[in-house]
């Protein structure tokens, strides 16, 4: 799952553009399991008379099969999985489209458990109205707070409150009431500005096309009557132009533009405009569509943009004009976590802002959220479906903006960069400039000058692998040979940097990867000082190797797996480890209660199972004699 839906990107264009005389209006609807959210999506589709008679007959079968007693179910015009019309429950995010005289919608229906909170993030991540559904025996509960969280941090600001189910209160216009309020308490917190409340009984179409008999004491607007008339427009045509370049459009020699969506404002030939990050400056020569040219193109348009200049520009890179966009490589975020996998600060991801990607770190877990309080908690990491407050530390500067400012250059994803799957939904508080101070000091004596002095190529000697694998026996050997030899070596290794340098680290997964990180820096310093660095590691985490390597030049880092299998592991046990832990006594333990991902491709495989340390010392020797490390 992603943010973005080009296709359904491409549907809504067509829906904007080639029917301007109906604008589209883009809503989600929320809220607890079986408060009635595909019902009402149904009734909608239902009572636009939008469905053609095959769909009716189809509705009709189906829900005779349901056993709804005769009555129509709704929801099955919407719960298109077989799985979710065996349970009776939405699980996918089901986009529907249908309009009416006065307007077009596009409406995500999204699901109510607590394990899919991701897909309605995404639903709400495209919307600019939501419709919250709350069951009027129960009325606000924790599931409705999580999911008026998350639109108030997509910043959706016009809510329509849909109490459903009035018929099983008795049309009680008091209980009703009660509910108003305290939803209203709830999005006044969460910077909610515009709440239309509305008793329904969606089954039954009570307030949703036509106003209620039944509640005759209510006399606002029906869900229909509002959602044609809301104005969700806000002021994005006002604001300085920013397009995102999606793609560098070249079919021949002659021409080239670059496409994409126009976020904010309002481009129009002849307007200078400026490339950032590199801030290098044109003007616009043309506005190119399937249509033909514009003279002008505003926020929401798909289009071509010829620049009068050959300036380089690529994709992920931003066209801007007026106030300039924030640039930077570090920022303030709040993150919706949707990975099973939990967050751990120092762990590299992939973030995907717009059309831009870099690589990325959470340097810090400020906080995490009570959705039942809304107070801001300590927490080290983040679980699925759970919202905290981050910094994160970026490869390269980020066009980007306040996500209250701009929703397109405001939001982004992360993907964990081994299984590919979108870990968080996140949008940017505030940029973190670095002090102005602080610069990185050039010296004239750099590693290259004291390698030479050494007569040797500094590199980092990486090995990992299980508890009592071998690794410091084998790396002590190497260490005594290079001195031998008269080479310049140290070796860092584990438990003795946990005396000092890591003593206040635990063996939590998020304790190990900053144990990593600190031993990757010393690492580094090492190798600038031209030195061979010998590093004996557990180090499970195949990501926080990489992060190590990332930390230097090409062929710097080789990493050394010593593979020696769990069972012949255990079997030495030289510090009595595994003992332990099978009985419970040592939490965590790599390869027991907590993983190791084994290398994809290091330099170098040992098994001490088959080879002796001496005889894995020679192996590791006589690669560095062959690659002109000694």
């Amino acid at each position: 799952m992603t943010m973005t839906d080009e296709p359904l990107d491409r549907a809504l264009d067509a829906l904007h553009f080639d029917h301007g005389d109906r604008p589209t209006l883009r809503f989600v609807t929320c809220g607890s399991v079986d408060d009635g959210k595909s019902t009402l999506v149904g009734r909608l589709l239902y009572d636009s008379k939008l469905l053609l008679d095959d769909q009716l007959s189809a509705l009709e079968a189906e829900s005779s099969i349901a056993g709804s007693s005769g009555a129509l179910d709704f929801a099955l015009l919407v719960d298109g999985l077989q799985a979710e019309r065996e349970q009776g429950i939405t699980i996918d995010v089901a986009y529907r489209f249908f309009g009416t005289a006065r307007r077009r919608f596009v409406v995500a229906d999204t699901p109510g458990h607590v394990q899919y909170t991701r897909n309605m993030a995404t639903g709400a991540s495209h919307a600019e109205l939501a419709v919250v559904l709350i069951d009027a025996r129960k009325g606000v509960i924790t599931q409705t707070r999580r999911h008026s969280h998350i639109l108030g941090l997509f910043g959706i600001r016009h809510v329509v409150l849909a109490v459903n189910k009035m018929d099983l209160v008795g049309f009680d216009e008091d209980r009703f009431t009660e509910i108003a309020v305290e939803y209203r308490l709830l999005a006044e917190k969460l910077g909610i500005a515009h709440v239309q409340c509305i008793p329904v009984a969606a089954r039954d179409g009570d307030n949703i096309f036509t106003p209620s008999a039944r509640m005759p004491w209510y006399t606002g607007p029906t869900i229909m009557a509002h959602l044609e008339t809301v104005d969700v427009s806000g002021d994005v045509a006002s604001r300085p132009m920013r397009f995102p370049v999606q793609w560098v459009n070249r079919p021949h020699a002659e021409f080239r533009g670059f496409s994409g969506r126009i976020a904010n404002g309002t481009v129009q030939r002849g307007d200078a405009v400026t490339v950032q990050p590199s801030d290098r400056r044109s003007h616009i020569a043309r506005i190119v569509t399937a249509d033909g040219d514009l003279d002008a193109a505003v926020a929401g348009q798909s289009v071509t943009l010829v620049l009068a200049d050959e300036v380089d520009v690529s994709r992920g890179d931003v066209l801007t004009s007026g106030a300039p966009p924030l640039v930077s490589d570090q920022f303030s975020a709040h993150l919706v976590w949707f990975d099973d996998a939990v967050l751990l600060p120092g762990r590299r991801y992939i973030l995907k802002c717009g059309s831009a990607t870099t690589g990325a770190v959470i340097t810090t877990l400020k906080h995490s959220v009570a959705i039942d309080t809304m107070e801001h908690q300590a927490a080290t990491t983040l679980a699925a479906n759970e919202i905290g407050c981050v910094n994160l530390s970026l490869d390269r500067p980020l066009v980007c903006e306040a996500y209250a400012d701009d929703r397109a250059l405001g939001s982004f994803i992360l993907i964990d960069p081994i299984s590919h799957c979108t870990a968080a939904a996140g949008i940017i508080d505030f940029a973190l400039r670095r002090a102005s101070n602080i610069q990185w000091q050039t010296l004239d004596v750099d590693k290259t000058v004291r390698a030479r002095l050494k007569q040797q190529k500094p590199c980092v000697l990486w090995l990992t692998g299980l508890s009592g694998a071998g690794k410091s026996s084998i790396a002590n050997l190497v260490d005594r040979r290079l001195c031998e030899l008269g080479r310049h070596a140290y070796l860092l290794d584990g438990d003795n940097l946990r005396h000092g340098l890591n003593n206040d680290l635990g063996f939590t997964a998020e304790a190990r990867v900053e144990n990593i990180r600190r031993v990757a820096e010393v690492a580094k310093l090492f190798i600038d000082a031209g030195m061979i660095v010998l590093v004996s590691l557990i180090s499970p985490f195949r990501s926080e190797r990489d992060m190590a390597r990332s930390r230097l030049a090409a062929g710097e880092f080789i990493e050394i797996h010593v593979a020696t299998p769990l069972d012949e592991c255990e079997r030495r046990d030289p510090k009595g480890l595994y003992r332990r832990a099978r009985a419970g006594q040592l939490p965590n333990f790599t390869g027991i209660d907590s993983p190791y991902e084994a290398p994809e491709q290091p330099e170098i495989v040992l098994d001490t199972a088959a080879l002796s340390a001496e005889a894995a010392c020679e192996r590791i020797m006589a690669y560095l004699q062959d690659h002109r490390y000694v």
